[in-house]
């Protein structure tokens, strides 16, 4: 008999039993459905994350004060200060460094007559646009001269604009930051978080006024370092942290007062984390693959007893050992592919209903629907092996019967 053959007979063997055929497959459907689902959830979340940190490139680095935690209170915090920050920026020191930018954070409530918000505060330089892309929508960024006289000006966030001045209007006016009047001379786009910093629920100003009057601090909580281009990263890495232990006369790495955070390693650590967890959870969804293979055998061994005077008068008029152990062979792979193909179907619809309720309900998250491919792929040679292995058992008890027994079953 030919493959075709094969095929032909065990299609119309199936049809005989549609009711039975489908209870059969639907453990395989579940199984795979529940695989694309986490699959494409999983990769829209990684996306998601790593989405982050699309303001800030990996071409950054990023120094932060302190070492680990060491009882109750962290040591070092107020490590990095003026002197750091025009040693950076010195070419002699650090002749990939772009740009460098200090950043000082804090969070109050910002007030406008009766209404109120509470916002975080990020003090910078007039660089920050550069490495975080992005600028004023309305209005316009401070200057030099306003970080260097620290002038109480703010641009504030999109959230930030619509809780304190529902009515528009908010270029020139002077909100309230810590019982400081603060002039409004720009407004920022609505873009989420961005490097796990979301602007949209915070007012930026100079980061010499964020010290004079909000944290009353003479450090930085972060220095950022931009590299010309991606390929001197590892060396800008190097000579940061050898400038900043000259500075602080530091001999021993152990010793280090800072950190030095690599953006693209942040990213690598993210993406791997999250696919090491969307495949323990595509692990933990195959195990009812396992439940639906165990059933394809049982049904396969009831068909097998319910058809044995079917198998006999096949050996009676010539069908071979291998004939038989062939035909049910390819009925268990076919049932196991049609569930293979009908849960992939209903796997990506499911997703595509997921990430549609994601997005109306929180639509400034930036959630995408991303089929996986390789999951589709996964599925559909999981599903075939499945129906091999499952169905090699009561494929051989079939192929072993007796033609005379087999006439003679009632």
């Amino acid at each position: 008999m030919t493959f075709k053959e094969y095929l032909q007979t065990s299609v119309s063997a199936l049809k005989r039993n549609r009711s039975r055929s489908v209870l059969t497959i639907l453990g395989i459907v579940i199984g795979i459905l529940s695989i694309i689902l986490v699959m494409s959830l999983g990769k829209g979340a990684q996306e998601l994350i790593l989405s982050q940190f699309s303001g800030f490139g990996t071409k950054s680095v990023i120094v932060v004060p302190g070492r680990q935690f060491e009882g109750p209170s962290l040591k070092g915090v107020d490590s990095l200060k003026d002197r750091d920050l025009d040693s950076l920026r010195n070419k002699g020191n650090v002749p990939h460094g772009e740009t460098v930018i200090p950043m000082v954070f804090g969070s109050d409530v910002a007030s406008f007559e009766s209404e109120t918000f509470k916002v975080s505060v990020y003090g910078a330089s007039v660089d920050l646009p550069k490495v975080f892309d992005i600028q004023a929508e309305e209005g316009s960024f401070y200057t030099d001269e306003d970080v260097k006289g620290s002038a109480s000006v703010v641009l504030i966030g999109s959230k930030v604009n619509e809780e304190l001045f529902p009515n528009g209007n908010s270029l020139g006016k002077r909100i309230k930051v810590k019982n400081r009047s603060f002039k409004v001379i720009g407004i920022l786009p609505s873009k989420g978080a961005s490097s796990l910093i979301n602007f949209d629920d915070g007012v930026v100003m100079p980061y010499t006024t964020a010290q004079n009057y909000i944290t009353g601090t003479k450090y930085f909580d972060r220095l950022l370092v931009d590299v010309d281009i991606e390929e001197n990263l590892d060396q800008t890495v190097e000579d940061v942290t050898r400038t900043i232990r000259d500075n602080h006369n530091i001999t021993d790495p152990e010793k280090d007062d800072f950190q030095i955070v690599n953006q693209a390693d942040l990213l690598d650590t993210f993406g791997t984390v999250t696919t090491a967890l969307t495949y323990f959870l595509v692990a933990v969804a195959a195990i009812s693959l396992l439940v639906g293979g165990i059933g394809i055998m049982n049904i396969m061994l009831v068909s097998v007893t319910e058809r044995t005077r079917e198998i006999g008068l096949r050996k009676a008029v010539g069908a071979t050992t291998r004939n038989i152990l062939m035909q049910f062979l390819v009925e268990s792979v076919v049932l196991t592919l049609v569930g293979g193909i009908v849960g992939i179907i209903c796997g990506a619809v499911l997703s595509f209903i997921v990430y549609l309720i994601i997005h109306a309900m929180l639509p400034a998250l930036g959630w995408k629907f991303i089929f996986p491919i390789g999951g589709a792929f996964l599925g559909i040679g999981v599903s075939s092996a499945i129906g091999l292995i499952f169905g090699v058992y009561p494929a051989r008890q079939a192929a072993k019967k007796s033609p005379i027994e087999a006439l003679r079953y009632e």
